[in-house]
């Protein structure tokens, strides 16, 4: 029982570790391997992944310890690669060299990690053969690294040897091929050409960066782990090293790893107290947790803390706001805003949501706020004077005639010719002061001097013309004589009468109700039921009437002479056990139903 379960726990165990390598969580699936070294401490598998996760997490020291302490097991066959790749990377170059070396098949990996290990120990000439060997001998999709590994040897070439660089022919379409080639033409002192490829190395990075950064979330967690190589630190500056711990907080955000992300953002609050980033990760976890209200709590006591930075989280709780649908309490975090109430960013956004909210007042009283500013600081700007027009226009729009008078009088004063603002204003005044909007009026320009000179004919020949006028062809005897007469009379179109009923009678009134169904008009009395005596088919199954006489098999022709006359109580008896043709479908049969409820209908539209 106890290796079953234990082969059980194995089982589910590798699972974890094979979940967890897909997923690129490999701190997670260290713990599964561990587990599983402690059913069997041989395990080669295990021990090989184990040395994986190490160097996927940047323990370089410990993997090659794990190799060293399991020689027996872990073989140079197996393990080569992996010894050689902790060697390079704890920059024990030499010892990566023989380790490669003593391995008994060179395998593909084996000779990209060889063609680097050459180029850190500056054999140009060996490292350059190394990689035209590879590129001609293997066929995959790392094609495009070597080529830029081998502009790089070239590059090193030209730059530290002096060597005249070889065209190699490679078509410069990544950033990294365009700063080798640059490298190459500093080597050469072509400064001026290798600045223009620099610049093109730049633009095409931006490009690569801005299509790659959210395509592979766990693609990102790996390059991010390469930071925690030993000696990165001394390499970047204070800032490079902030950016990338703030990219892994987001990296645990984004990777729902919840506490991991508010553990990194609270260590970087306590960093720079007064920095915005970490305080805006920690909102951004709270609202993928559907927590907003502490997430707007949150950004609160940071902006109350922290005044200066308060515009800047107030714009992301406003923001917060309107993704709960909550857009008057956003407008009143915005207008708090003091610094930005009177830029037309904000107006515009401001009168956008009150519009939304179908709060005219407070929209306008947004537009009066901002143009009174500009009146006081920045009078007659192209800013004040745009706040002027959009206001007029927003209260023309909503039926504020009388409110839009004085901005329209203000937009005239700058611009007498402005013949629209001059009818806006008219048409305002004429609703107030109608002898005002007389006198406003004798200020338009003349019809003669809006009249415009219109060629009709190209006019009516033009491609957008929707009626061409036919020239006037001669008249010949019979039209001209027309032509002299009278003149074209136009034929009246013949009406046709219309359609009578079969027994319509002239000398009766019509019946003024006869479009309204039989059930509404005022002499309907509803059925008589006698007259469904003797209809067949009517009534309770099994019962006879009169009208059955017809279908009974004993009033035929065949019939003895001797019958009973229908209706007399011996022609009952003797039919009493005769089936009638209807009951030969079982009692409520649907279609028996079906065709009494149509009879139904049909006599109810003959009685309209």
């Amino acid at each position: 029982m106890a290796s079953a379960s234990g082969a059980g726990s194995a089982a589910a165990l590798w699972s974890e570790v094979n979940r967890c390598g897909q997923n690129g969580d490999f701190a997670r699936a260290l713990k599964s391997v561990n587990k599983i070294l402690q059913i069997n401490k041989d395990d080669v598998t295990a021990l090989q992944c184990k040395v994986v996760c190490l160097i996927q997490n940047g323990n370089f020291k410990e993997a090659l310890s794990v190799i060293n302490t399991h020689t027996k097991v872990l073989t140079s066959d197996i393990i080569a690669f992996e010894k050689a790749y902790c060697e390079y990377r704890l920059n024990r170059i030499e010892n990566a060299l023989k380790t490669i070396q003593s391995a008994s098949q060179q395998t593909d990996k084996l000779k990209e990690l060889y063609g680097q290990v050459l180029y850190r120990l500056e054999r140009y000439d060996d490292c350059l053969a190394a990689y035209r060997d590879l590129i001609r001998n293997s066929q995959d999709e790392y094609e495009e690294e070597r080529k830029t590994n081998l502009s790089a040897v070239v590059a090193a070439q030209s730059t530290w040897e002096k060597v005249m660089p070889e065209d190699l022919g490679l078509r410069e379409a990544t950033y990294e091929l365009c700063y080798n080639s640059a490298c190459a033409l500093i080597g050469q002192g072509k400064l001026n050409e290798a600045m223009k490829k620099l610049q093109k190395a730049e633009e095409l990075c931006r490009q690569s960066l801005s299509e790659d950064s959210d395509q592979n979330v766990f693609d990102s967690k790996k390059k991010v782990k390469l930071t925690n190589a030993e000696g990165v630190e001394h390499k970047l500056s204070k800032k490079q090293l902030q950016a990338i711990e703030f990219n892994k907080a987001l990296l645990a955000m984004y990777t729902n790893q919840a506490d991991q992300c508010r553990k990194l953002s609270a260590s970087l609050q306590s960093q720079s107290p007064e920095h915005l980033l970490p305080v805006l990760i920690q909102a951004a976890q709270l609202c993928r947790e559907k927590q907003h209200a502490k997430a707007v709590v949150l950004l609160q006591d940071f902006a109350d803390q922290h005044p200066a930075s308060a515009a800047e989280i107030k714009l992301t709780m406003a923001q917060l706001k309107i993704a709960q649908g909550s857009i008057t309490k956003a407008c009143m975090i915005l207008r708090s805003i003091e610094e930005l109430q009177h830029k037309p960013g904000m107006v515009s956004a401001l009168v956008t949501m009150y519009s939304h909210e179908e709060d005219i007042d407070s929209a306008i009283e947004v537009f009066t706020q901002a143009i009174q500013w500009y009146q006081q600081f920045q009078p007659k700007s192209p800013v004040h004077l745009s706040l002027i027009r959009e206001a007029a226009n927003f209260k023309l729009k909503h039926g504020r005639k009388k409110e839009a008078i004085s901005d329209l009088e203000e937009l005239w004063k700058q611009n007498p010719k402005d013949v629209h603002t001059l009818a806006q204003l008219i048409s305002a005044y004429s609703l107030v002061d109608p002898e005002k909007a007389k006198v406003l009026s004798k200020h338009l320009p003349s019809s003669d001097t809006l009249s415009l000179k219109v060629d009709v004919d190209a006019l009516e020949n033009s491609h957008g013309a929707t009626y061409v006028r036919k020239k006037a062809g001669k008249l010949t005897g019979d039209s001209q004589q027309k032509e002299q007469g009278q003149g074209d009379v136009k034929k009246k179109k013949k009406k046709k009468k219309g359609k009578l009923p079969k027994n319509y009678d002239p000398k009766v009134t019509p019946d003024p109700e006869r479009w309204l169904p039989m059930r509404e008009r005022s002499y309907y009395r509803g059925r008589k039921k006698g007259k469904k005596k003797d209809q067949v088919g009517k009534g309770t199954q099994g019962s006879t009437t009169a009208g059955s006489s017809e279908l009974d098999a004993s009033k035929t022709a065949s019939s003895p002479p001797t019958s009973p006359r229908p209706g007399s109580a011996a022609a009952v008896s003797a039919t009493s056990n005769v089936i009638p043709p209807r009951h030969q479908k079982p009692a409520g049969a649907p279609a028996t139903k079906k065709k009494q409820q149509q009879k139904k209908k049909k006599g109810a539209k003959g009685g309209w």
